[in-house]
């Protein structure tokens, strides 16, 4: 098969790039564009290690090739700090509830977590939990990610310590 050209917008930056139709998402992001925060578990689309946000949609980057996303607005663990590097709202939840654990499922479930409350901002623990339910940690019995998201959800809300 020949090679194919596509053109993205990844975290704000447009990559050109011509590369193989079967290349991965994944490993476009981690080889050509050098944003290793996408983190390959499995390559099965289980873990929810790998994923990220193509045009806001929450996707696993190792089940998408990358010629799929021609066109398309990606945005990686590495895009959601603002511009100068502020973390982000769920960012600063996970880091202040204990939610990162050894960091290797993170980068996944901060994505996750971020697509989720824009969906649902005002979400029960049990929507929480079955949001995140696609995604796998082996450090942790998740209360801590739990928490980071539930709290996320206060601070967009407005109602920091409630609940």
């Amino acid at each position: 098969m020949a090679d194919v050209e596509i053109k993205v917008w990844v975290n704000g930056a447009l990559h050109q790039a011509t590369i193989p139709p079967r290349l991965t998402l994944a490993d476009f992001l981690r080889v050509d564009c050098g944003l290793t925060g996408t983190h390959l578990g499995c390559e099965h689309g289980v873990c929810g290690a790998c994923t990220v946000l193509v045009d806001g949609e929450a996707v696993r980057a190792c089940l998408l090739f990358a010629v799929q996303t021609d066109g398309a607005e990606i945005t990686t663990i590495e895009g959601m700090a603002s511009s100068d590097g502020e973390l982000s709202t769920v960012q600063c939840a996970f880091r202040d509830h204990h939610g990162l654990q050894c960091g290797f499922c993170t980068p996944g479930f901060v994505v996750s977590a971020t697509a989720f409350l824009r969906e649902t901002p005002d979400p029960s623990d049990t929507e929480i939990r079955e949001a995140l339910s696609g995604n796998i940690c082996r450090c942790t019995g998740y209360q801590g990610i739990v928490e980071a998201v539930r709290a996320a959800a206060d601070s967009i809300n407005g109602s920091e310590g409630s609940a």
